[in-house]
């Protein structure tokens, strides 16, 4: 796919800070987690085509839970709908780790609900990883990924705020990206802008390939004649 899809209707669904609280599962989902200040909200915003959907705060680490989106797309029928496979796609936000100014004890609350999520719901289909291209790869992003590997999520790291690198810089990343995950099947590594749109239609058919082979396990079992 080389285009950003047309959303239709993007939307609020829920936020849930426990699993129970969670909608029943109807669309493919895509998690997407980062460090706070990540720039998250900003490329949320991009993907639903929409300023205000994710609010974005100069104060890090308010997501609190689990905060989905929905995401209906524009079909107007021949190529247009093969490339966007799906009638509507959720988006997952994360709480972010790192840095944010939280307690521990909220900290410690949302491992066992993100590996929980990760684990059980049988809608998500990609795991997304942000990874600001300004600081770099921590340990944080590197083990994550290598756990979504050991549970066999499929998982796709994006370098955000890629507009603030030099071409050298960019260079080096690439590099330093593959090494680190250039091992799993799929695109490898994009590099993003929330703020410019580089590089958005390269996530949008990272998604949708996802999307589309879980699509599939969503569809309801037709009954017994």
């Amino acid at each position: 796919m080389t285009r950003v899809p047309d959303v239709e209707e993007a939307a609020f669904v829920a936020e849930a800070r426990a699993l129970g609280d969670l909608p029943v599962a109807g669309a493919p989902e895509i998690a997407i987690a980062g460090r706070s200040n990540v720039g998250k909200s900003t490329l949320l915003n991009r993907l639903a085509g929409r300023k205000g959907l994710a609010r974005t705060s100069k104060t890090p680490g308010r997501t609190r839970g689990l905060v989905m989106f929905s995401l209906r797309f524009v079909r107007r029928g021949g190529d247009a709908d093969a490339a966007v496979p799906v009638d509507e796609l959720r988006l997952i936000d994360l709480p972010g780790y790192g840095y944010a100014k939280v307690s521990q004890a909220d900290r410690r609350g949302w491992q066992p609900l993100i590996e929980g999520y990760t684990r059980t719901r049988r809608a998500l289909a990609l795991f997304v990883v942000l990874i600001d291209a300004r600081r770099g790869i921590e340990d944080e992003e590197r083990q994550l990924y290598e756990w979504l590997g050991t549970e066999n999520v499929p998982a796709q790291i994006v370098f955000t705020k890629v507009d603030k690198l030099s071409a050298s810089e960019r260079g080096l990343l690439r590099e330093r990206a593959r090494s680190l995950f250039g091992n799993r099947r799929g695109p490898g590594p994009l590099m993003v802008s929330g703020e410019t749109g580089e590089g958005v239609p390269a996530l949008w058919s990272a998604i949708f390939a996802a999307a589309s082979a879980t699509r599939a396990e969503l569809a309801p079992e037709a009954p017994d004649a």
